[in-house]
């Protein structure tokens, strides 16, 4: 019996663990545009509402762009999901890519406006692919990001037949954080070729990290699973009290 209850507190544990790497993703994604633009209005800082969130590399904010993009590659590579035989549905593989192109986006910054400032930067040659690299692995990322949401994430219900299910169910969430992604990103080149207004690049980047972070938090269980919340998120009927996890 005691070696039963040891294996059923190291699943708890290891599901513990998850949950809070994923609440981590989720609030590093959320925290990321609140804070640059917060901080950019405050003149100590001695930095401008940028055009977008790349740009605040060549700024005084430029360790909280690149330290938040790093933590989050190094959790998602860090992170192991379930393998799948589809490359679409491999929570492994997806968030290992996914991890690598957030430490791309970190390292191989969107061209300056001032060239002189890319003699700053992780490999300093004044050339115009090196730039695009950027926007390559963004793309790639958070192309990931809406996989991991759409389908991913979703694998926990997708054979669910209980019912009436709540338009809050996670599942829902998932699927319209995932599509959120992808509009906001489509958004993006279309905003800055028509210049549809103000800080356009920058709101639909912060909106996309903000559906990205939702989705984390709500694999996460960062509001948690009991009551009302694991009912109607989860379809889960957990006791409001609940008995501590670990016992000595």
């Amino acid at each position: 019996m005691k070696i039963d209850n040891k294996e059923i507190k190291i699943e708890s544990y290891d599901i513990f663990t998850y949950r809070r790497i994923r609440r981590a993703i989720g609030y590093i994604g959320i925290s990321l545009p609140i804070l640059l633009i917060v901080l950019s209005l405050i003149s100590f800082f001695q930095t401008t509402v940028q055009h977008s969130i790349s740009h605040y590399y060549y700024t005084n904010l430029r360790e909280i762009f690149t330290g938040a993009l790093c933590a989050v590659g190094l959790f998602l590579i860090c992170y192991r999901g379930h393998g799948n035989r589809s490359f679409w549905k491999n929570d492994n593989l997806l968030t290992n890519i996914s991890g690598l192109m957030a430490l791309g986006v970190a390292l191989f910054p969107t061209n300056p406006e001032v060239v002189a400032d890319k003699m700053y930067t992780l490999i300093p040659l004044n050339e115009k692919w090196i730039g695009w690299l950027h926007y390559g692995f963004a793309a790639v990322l958070f192309l990931i990001f809406a996989l991991l949401a759409i389908n991913v994430f979703t694998i926990g219900q997708e054979n669910e037949t209980r019912s009436p299910k709540s338009i809050l169910n996670e599942n829902n969430i998932y699927r319209c954080c995932g599509y959120s992604i992808l509009v906001f990103i489509i958004l993006v080149p279309v905003s800055e070729k028509f210049n549809l207004f103000p800080y356009s690049t920058l709101v639909f980047e912060a909106l996309s990290l903000f559906a990205f972070g939702i989705a984390w938090l709500i694999k996460g269980r960062a509001l948690g699973d009991k009551g009302k919340i694991g009912q109607k998120l989860y379809q889960e009927n957990n006791p409001v009290d609940t008995e501590k996890v670990f016992e000595e």
